[in-house]
This record gives C-alpha cells, structure tokens and sequence, in this order.
C-alpha cells in the first residue's frame, strides 16, 4: 500500500510538471490562434510554426522533468532505504551549488551519520553479548508481566534452564519469583543449594516499557571469610583471658594438693580436700588443653608450598587410622603444591570424623580416593555412618555432635583447604547412609 501511493506520488507530480509546461505554452499558441484567425498567416506556417512549438514544449519539459523531477525522486529512494535499515545507497549530485546539490549533500552526511551509528550500535550490542556470556555473576530481565527477558549464561546454569525455553516464562515458573518480589542487597539462597547471593536490583526502560534487572553476587566466601574473622578474635580474647585464669588455678590447686601431706585432721575430711583439689587441678589442666585446641583455628600459620606427592601422603594418613580398615581406591597420580603438613592434618581430621561416623552406626565402612576434573583435584572420604543432620553448623567453630568432641576439626579442615585456594563440602550420600566428604584442591597455584 506504501509503495502505491509512492508510485500515485510520483506520477502526480510528473503530470503537474507537464501541465505547467503545458500552462506555460498556452500564451503562444493563443497568439498563433488569434493571427490564424485574424488571416495575418498562411495555415502551412501556422501548423510549421506549431509543430515547431510542441517539440519544443516537449524538450523542455523533459529536460525540467529530468533535471527536478528524477534527482527528487532519487532522493525519495534514498531517504526511504535509510527508514528501513539500508544505509548503502547514496545520492548523485551532492557537489553541485545549487539547492539539490546542497539537498543531496545533507542526505548523504546524514546516511554517512546513521551507518557509523549503526556499526556502533552493532559493536555495543556484541560487546554487551560478549560481557554477559563471560560473566560468572548470574544476571537476568523481567519485563513488567515478570516474563524473563534476558539472562545470561551464569544464570541459565544456576537454574538449570535452556536458552530456547526460558525466555517468556515468568519468575515464579523459574523459581525466581521471591527474589523479584524481594528489596534490594538483601541476602538469599537458592533452593537447597548452601551459596548465599547479594540481590541487586535495577530498573531500566526498553521501548519505553519498564523492565526490571537482578543480578546475583556470590557472597559465601566473603561472609565465610568474616565470621572467621570473628571466630579468631574472639577465640584470642577468650583464650588469652581463660589461659590467665586457668594457669594459677591449677598452680594453686597443686600446691595445696602437695601440702595436703603435712596435713592433720580427720581422714575422712582431708581425702575429702584431696578428692576435690584433685579434681579442680585436673579439670583446670583439661579446660587449658581445650583452649589451645581451639587456639589452633586462630594461630593457623600461612602455608609453606612445595612439591607434594597425593598418593604418599594419602597413604600415610590412612595408615594413622587405627580403628578401622579403610579402603584406599588411588586416582591417577597427582603432585601438588601445597604444605604438606597442613594438608595431612586435614585429612586426618577429616578422616578422623568419617570413622567415628561410621563407628557410631556399627559400620566399619569408609573408604577413599581421588579425581583429577580440569583444573581442579578433588578427594572423597566417605563413611557408612548416620548422616548429616545440621549441614548449616558444620564448619562452625564449637559446634559438635558428638559427646567428647570439641569442634574444631572440621572449621580447621575448611580454613587449611581454603588457605590452599580449595574448600570441603560435606553431603549425606544418596546410594546408601553415610556421609561423602569432598574436598577440592587447585593442582596449580
């Protein structure tokens, strides 16, 4: 319909310029009428003299069409490729001084300004493409429906999603629906998943309609790396103050057990002191022993690197477990650069949880081995015991589940691992009871 009235257009004025040619045409012809009328010229004249003037009228008016009429219309062609999208046509007659060269020059500037604009345009959009598939922070779009317009690949992974079917379905079918609906930097999880995510929230205009942005930071180990630092100064100060405390106690508690000797009374009174001395010196010395325990999470020292040999010193620590057999599965061999006496410890302490676990269930089941996954080790410690009941408290300073147990394995595993650019992450396993213990360590640093 467009093009119709386009062609209707130029038709039109194609005509008008003929008729005013015609127009302008008519004061000759008149006078030629009048003067055959009058008889003041032969008819052979006349019709010569006529004939003379419609080919002129004729050249003219083709050369006025050719020369206003056609350079419009080209210019019309042009301004129309450039409203759709097509900046490589361009119009003649640009450098002429007259007000279609001037006409045709700004035309062209203007189809030269859009094509820079366009390429501009094209190398933001493939820049931002380019941002969002190689940012690791999850980042998605709601229209004002809550329909997912955009993500990212970050974000697809997190939930799981396709590409080719995520788009348009709302919030609340993607398991998204409460961090849309929540304020923003606020703190969330996702599912059963235990990474915390910082929510930021924007609000940006497409097409004039409004849309809203989430973009989720992983915030686990930046507050995993603050109450650690809060365990540690409390643990010093704690420490430093029961230590003061502890050590005159038993001091004390000593002295007078040793002049209990010298001592006159009843027997039953000063075995009564003995049996009491005897019992705040032994328990000062167990609460002293307890606090350098956990002293050890606070004065953990910087790891010494060097070139360790995985099987060696799995081997050895599995040999420490007296207890129980445990089954040693060996991976591909492995050299890693590490200290290797906190990584023995490590697993020691872990290895250490997997028995009394499997001890506690009557189970004498656990076993160990290890993997190599691009650039990563991991090594598995799995027990045959009653699971995990309280996956949140795991690695927390003081926390245990078991009745002489002090809590500071696990938190000092978790803080080596991570001194070493790793982490350890406990799961109740789903082939059968027990527990898989997962610790993953760089192979280069």
């Amino acid at each position: 319909m467009a093009y119709e009235r386009k062609v209707s257009r130029k038709r039109s004025a194609v005509r008008r310029a003929w008729l005013y040619c015609l127009l302008l045409s008519l004061p000759e012809f008149s006078i030629m009428a009048y003067l055959f009328y009058r008889q003041s010229v032969a008819l052979s004249t006349a019709l010569l003299v006529v004939g003379c003037l419609l080919v002129y009228l004729v050249l003219v008016s083709a050369a006025l069409i050719e020369g206003m009429i056609r350079p419009l219309q080209t210019l019309s062609n042009v301004v129309s490729s450039l409203r759709e999208g097509d900046f490589s046509f361009r119009a003649r007659g640009a450098g002429l001084p007259d007000a279609l060269g001037e006409l045709a020059s700004e035309i062209n500037a203007l189809a030269d300004l859009l094509q820079k604009q366009r390429v501009r345009s094209l190398e933001a959009t493939a820049l931002l493409a380019r941002i969002l598939e190689v940012m690791s922070a999850p980042l998605f779009a709601f229209d004002r429906n809550d329909q997912l317009q955009l993500a990212n690949n970050a974000g697809l992974q997190l939930l799981g999603l396709h590409h080719a079917r995520s788009y348009g379905r709302t919030a609340q079918e993607i398991g998204l629906g409460e961090l849309l609906a929540a304020n923003d930097q606020t703190i969330h999880t996702l599912g059963s998943k235990p990474t915390r995510w910082l929510l930021r929230k924007a609000v940006f205009r497409q097409e004039g309609r409004p849309h809203t942005m989430l973009l989720l930071a992983d915030v686990s180990l930046p507050l995993q790396e603050e109450e650690q630092a809060a365990w540690k100064r409390l643990i010093r100060v704690l420490g430093h103050e029961l230590s003061n405390s502890l050590a005159p106690i038993k001091s004390i508690a000593g002295s007078l057990l040793a002049q209990m000797g010298s001592m006159s009374g009843e027997e039953s009174a000063l075995r009564d002191f003995r049996r009491g001395l005897g019992v705040v010196e032994s328990r000062a010395d167990a609460l002293h022993r307890f606090v350098q325990s956990y002293r050890q999470l606070a004065q953990l020292p910087q790891p010494q690197f060097r070139s360790v040999s995985l099987a060696q010193l799995v081997e050895r620590v599995v040999l420490l477990e007296q207890r129980l057999a445990v089954q040693l599965d060996p991976g591909p061999p492995v050299v890693l650069h590490a200290d290797p006496d906190q990584l023995e410890q490590m697993l020691i302490n872990i290895l250490a949880n997997a028995g009394d676990a499997s001890l506690a269930n009557q189970s004498t089941a656990v076993s160990a081995t290890w993997r190599v996954e691009g650039s990563n080790l991991f090594i598995e410690i799995e027990d045959r015991g009653l699971g995990i009941a309280n996956a949140d408290n795991l690695f927390v300073p003081f926390y245990t589940t078991k009745p002489t147990g002090s809590g500071v394995g696990l938190a000092l595993a978790q803080q080596i691992a991570r001194a070493h650019g790793g982490e350890v992450r406990l799961a109740n396993r789903v082939d059968e009871p027990g527990a898989c213990a997962t610790i993953r360590l760089p192979l280069a640093q």
